[in-house]
């Protein structure tokens, strides 16, 4: 389908660097959508097991790849076990930056403020060192259930999932090493995605956006550490939301830009702001293998934001029987230093060094919809495991499982009925080429399928 590009947006970027008008039209108009893959590095599969077509691998991040065509993921298993994520290529620069900047091999309290539906976030998380931790935030409540769902997937213990305002945050003064804002914005860089959008973008919707992404900015920036890293994105093209507010940033804030070196090979343009000479990066389509995107970053000079802090309350998890306990340990896999459980409201709780010592003070700022993996809830003794402990990366390799085929996993998928030849009565872990989707329990005359209903497979 042809892509008519709104000509306020073609008159804006006459001027802007690295664009060029014909190549840009013309990439518009190409029917091909790029798709691309970035894989869980905690949970390893055989490829050709899979639905994925690889094609080759994405340059900026290591464990990303454009595949030869979209198949449908949502008959692929592994897609549900969180073996993979579907992200667009060029937000997979964050991987780049991060490593330019950051000391990803120390402990880190990092922050992804506008998270859902959680590209980002997993990605982060999976350079992330195993004390650090990660808060993926989502201020929309309609999009907060996607972002738990992909975070539990994903099934690492150190994110907590918020949905919380921005100015929330001020309530943790100069607490993160680094924040990350893949703003909300006009969304012309996803044109050739949804062509659609076209007729939503307007230069007014522009300035609005523009405003918006200053108070955003505004509001969480005490919450960054002094040195601690900024980490500034959209997907538009637009000056206004860009370069502009890069100048606004750092006229108004405490912040130096820092440079990105990169690859001349990957069509990257480096832009500079107008008035500070802060560097960011472009992506454009007829340039780059991926969607149009822009980011820029920032290290914090000192502290002169203003906030307020309150001081944390003291919050005291309910303790767990030494019985409990000892069943417990048996789900989990021992070999995984310093994990913890707790009791938190009817559920049991397994976290992570890093998150126990920090959770009064999270539990006491934000409001919280996932810290940890939740392990599930004992009853009478017995542990009735969760979703997210079938998925996670700390489950025992000891557990009974049942290898399932592509036809019986799809079945469990859609909670269709299922049979088995196992004879053993109890719960078994369900296995797809040997990674794990999901929990049954084997009872005299049936089995009872664990998979979450709100997730289930309702394609045919």
């Amino acid at each position: 389908m042809e892509t008519h590009l709104p000509s306020d947006l073609l008159i804006s970027l006459k001027s802007t660097k690295g664009f060029d008008q014909k190549d840009f039209i013309a990439a518009h108009q190409i029917s091909n959508q790029i798709t691309s893959v970035r894989f869980n590095p905690n949970k390893k599969f055989n490829i050709g097991d899979s639905a994925l077509d690889v094609a080759e691998k994405i340059p900026w991040c290591n464990n990303g790849f454009y595949l030869h065509k979209r198949p449908s993921f949502t008959l692929d298993p592994f897609f549900h076990a969180g073996a993979y994520y579907v992200q667009e290529a060029s937000s997979m620069f964050l991987e780049e930056v991060l490593k330019q900047t950051c000391q990803l091999d120390h402990s880190l309290k990092v922050l992804d403020l506008c998270a859902a539906p959680g590209g980002k976030s997993t990605l982060m998380q999976s350079l992330l060192s195993s004390d650090s931790f990660l808060v993926s935030n989502e201020v929309i409540k309609t999009r907060v259930n996607i972002l738990n769902e992909n975070i539990t997937k994903w099934g690492a213990a150190n994110i907590v999932v918020s949905n919380n305002d921005p100015k929330d945050f001020q309530r943790l003064p100069n607490y993160f090493d680094i924040i990350v804002v893949d703003a909300p914005c006009s969304g012309s860089g996803l044109f050739r995605k949804d062509p659609t959008a076209v007729t939503e973008w307007s230069p007014d919707n522009v300035m609005l956006c523009s405003q918006r992404q200053q108070r955003i900015l505004a509001d969480i920036l005490p919450a960054l550490k002094t040195n601690g890293v900024l980490i500034y994105s959209t997907c538009s093209y637009s000056m206004e939301e860009n370069e502009e507010v890069v100048d606004w940033l750092i006229e108004n804030h405490e912040l130096e830009g820092i440079n990105i070196n990169i690859n001349d090979e990957w069509g990257i343009t480096q832009t500079t702001s107008a008035k500070h000479k802060a560097p960011g990066y472009r992506f454009y389509p007829d340039k780059v293998k991926g969607e149009g995107f822009f980011i820029s970053t920032f290290r914090k000079k000192n502290e002169s934001d203003s906030y307020h802090t309150t001081k944390p309350k003291v919050i005291s998890f309910e303790k767990i029987s030494q019985t409990d306990l000892s069943n417990l340990k048996q789900w989990v896999n021992n070999e995984i230093p310093e994990i913890h459980f707790v009791k938190w409201k009817d559920d049991i709780i397994a976290l992570p060094n890093s998150l126990l010592l920090e959770s009064a003070t999270l539990q006491n700022a934000l409001y919280i919809k996932k810290m940890g993996i939740n392990i599930g809830s004992m009853i009478r003794g017995e542990l009735i495991p969760s979703h997210q402990l079938a998925l996670s990366n700390i489950l025992s390799p000891y557990i009974a499982w049942i290898e399932f085929d592509s036809a019986k996993a799809l079945d469990y998928l859609r909670l269709n009925a299922i049979s088995t030849e196992n004879s053993q009565l109890g719960w078994h872990i369900v296995r797809f080429c040997g990674i794990f989707i999901g929990f049954i329990k084997i009872l005299h005359n049936r089995i009872n399928n664990y998979y979450p209903k709100e997730w289930r497979i309702l394609h045919k």
